[in-house]
């Protein structure tokens, strides 16, 4: 008589069970379709990115080129419609800058815009580093004797190259202004302090930033072609040309990406918040500045030697 309870038992338990393998099956197959669904879309906004997939989900890693000439063939709107999918957005680190860190720059501006002391460019360059400087100088009408390096850098790739002139919006703004429309939640890699970055840019000696200021007359060498060009292989997916390109070289040598202390913090926050989404549920999408994530020894190369599975253009 027991045996035959427990016969009819189970078989009154078996298609129960069965539904609920299915309901539970399909659940998952209707996650699984819509995590497919918007990594598809984002795709097809022609920005690089890489997909990491984990037991809980996806991590969808944009590859941010700033300044992206607005002749560059990339669809925007397919990035928004992904933001709007997704469960969770991380953009980049944001400086938190206070009323005196600006009151500090507005009364010591000289300390960033000119050499210290009396000293002059010739004072820490090679005779053939200011020879070089001195032809560009006369060629733009400037005068860097005594401007700060970075100061004549910046100057230089902006004045001279335009490569922040006529641009689209960056991926950053496109995804932040779709998460905020669609209220997912958005959350910033990392905040650095008005202080700190003040102080880090005070405290940098003249000779730091020779480094930055040899790159930005390559680059400038090179010709302003070289802008579209870069944004060119952003687009087709040609990653090393696009790190290797004079533009690009030159503002990852400059700060502050090429700081010890801010440009390695501005890295290693990106390494953490990833592993950190890929212990999330559903779909983080975080744009992360190409520089970062396709260096040598960068975000990819970390991510790929803790074992991640990464799927995206080669990066190296």
């Amino acid at each position: 008589m027991n045996k035959l309870l427990t016969s009819l038992a189970l078989a009154a338990l078996l298609p129960i069970t069965s539904l609920a393998a299915q309901e539970i099956a399909a659940d998952e197959g209707a996650e699984n379709t819509s995590e497919n669904s918007i990594v598809v879309t984002a795709q097809r906004s022609g920005a690089p990115m890489w997909t990491i997939t984990t037991p809980t989900g996806t991590v969808i890693l944009v590859g941010e080129l700033r300044a992206i000439p607005k002749t560059t063939p990339w669809q925007p709107d397919r990035l928004r419609e992904a933001t709007a999918e997704a469960d969770r957005v991380i953009l980049g680190a944001r400086g938190k800058v206070s009323p005196g860190d600006i009151l500090r720059l507005i009364f010591s501006g000289s300390k960033f815009t000119k050499l210290p002391d009396k000293t002059v460019a010739s004072d820490y360059l090679s005779p053939d580093q200011w020879a070089r400087l001195s032809a560009f100088g006369a060629a733009h009408k400037e005068d860097y004797a005594r401007q700060s390096f970075l100061l004549t850098s910046f100057g230089m790739l902006r004045k001279e190259l335009r490569f922040n002139r006529d641009t689209a919006d960056d991926a950053s703004d496109v995804v932040e202004k779709a998460a905020d429309k669609a209220k997912v939640p958005t959350t910033r890699a990392g905040t650095l302090r008005g202080e700190d970055i003040i102080d880090n840019l005070a405290d940098a000696p003249p000779a730091a930033h020779i480094p930055c200021l040899t790159a930005a007359m390559d680059a400038l060498d090179a010709g302003p072609e070289i802008v579209e060009k870069r944004a060119a292989d952003w687009r087709r997916y040609a990653i090393p040309a696009v790190m290797a390109n004079p533009l690009e070289q030159a503002l990852g040598k400059c700060w502050p990406w090429a700081d010890e202390t801010i440009g390695t913090e501005l890295r290693t926050i990106w390494v953490d918040r990833i592993a950190e989404a890929s212990a999330a549920k559903g779909t983080t999408l975080a744009v992360v500045p190409l520089r970062v994530l396709a260096e040598s020894g960068g975000v990819l190369d970390q991510l790929d030697a803790r074992g991640f599975d990464i799927a995206g253009p080669v990066w190296k």
